[in-house]
C-alpha cells in the first residue's frame, strides 16, 4: 500500500514536472524581451537560433561576433557583415528596421547601398525572421537592451543619444 502511494506521487510530480516545464517554454524570457512589442518565448529563440546558425553564421559569425575588420571596406566596396553582438550596431536599430533590412534587404531602407546581406523575404517567413531578430536581441547585454528598447519606441529613429540612455 504504501509502495502504491510512493509511485502515486512520483508519477503526479511527473506529470506536474512535464507541465511547467512546457508552460516555461512558452512564458517570455529576459526580463520582458519582445519584438515588434510581442513577447519573445524562449522557444521562439531556439527556433531563431537554428535559423541564424543555417543562415546568418556563415556571414555574421557563429557567435554573432561579424566579419573580421567589419568597419573596414572590402575590395569590392562593400562593407563586411557586422556583429550582432553588443559589440556591433544593430542594437541601434529599431525593432521595425531591422525587419525591413532582413526581410526586404538594405536597399529597402538606403536605396543607394550596396550590401552582400540578401533579402530574405522569400526565404524565411515573418515569424521566422521574427525568430532570428529575438535570438539575436536574446544575445544582448541589459544595456543594449535598454537603449534598443527606447530606439524602438521613438519610432526606429536609429543612433538616438549616439547610443546613450538618458540618466544612464
Amino acid at each position: 500500500m504504501r509502495v502504491r502511494k510512493l509511485m502515486t506521487a512520483f508519477v503526479a510530480a511527473g506529470i506536474g514536472a512535464a507541465g511547467w516545464f512546457a508552460a516555461a517554454a512558452q512564458r517570455p524570457v529576459a526580463n520582458g524581451l519582445t519584438f515588434l512589442g510581442e513577447a519573445v518565448t524562449s522557444e521562439q529563440i531556439d527556433v531563431g537560433q537554428a535559423i541564424y546558425q543555417d543562415h546568418c553564421a556563415s556571414c555574421h559569425g557563429v557567435r554573432l561576433e561579424g566579419e573580421p575588420d567589419w568597419r573596414r571596406r572590402k575590395a569590392s566596396g562593400r562593407m563586411p557583415a557586422p556583429p550582432h553582438d553588443a559589440t556591433g550596431h544593430t542594437w541601434h536599430h529599431s525593432d521595425q528596421e531591422l525587419f525591413t533590412f532582413t526581410k526586404s534587404g538594405l536597399g529597402a531602407v538606403l536605396p543607394d547601398y550596396e550590401s552582400d546581406m540578401p533579402a530574405f523575404g522569400g526565404l524565411l517567413t515573418d515569424a521566422e525572421i521574427t525568430a532570428v531578430l529575438g535570438f539575436i536581441k536574446s544575445r544582448w547585454p541589459e544595456r543594449q537592451r535598454k537603449i534598443q528598447t527606447r530606439i524602438t519606441a521613438g519610432d526606429g529613429q536609429s543612433h538616438e543619444n549616439n547610443g546613450r540612455l538618458e540618466n544612464e
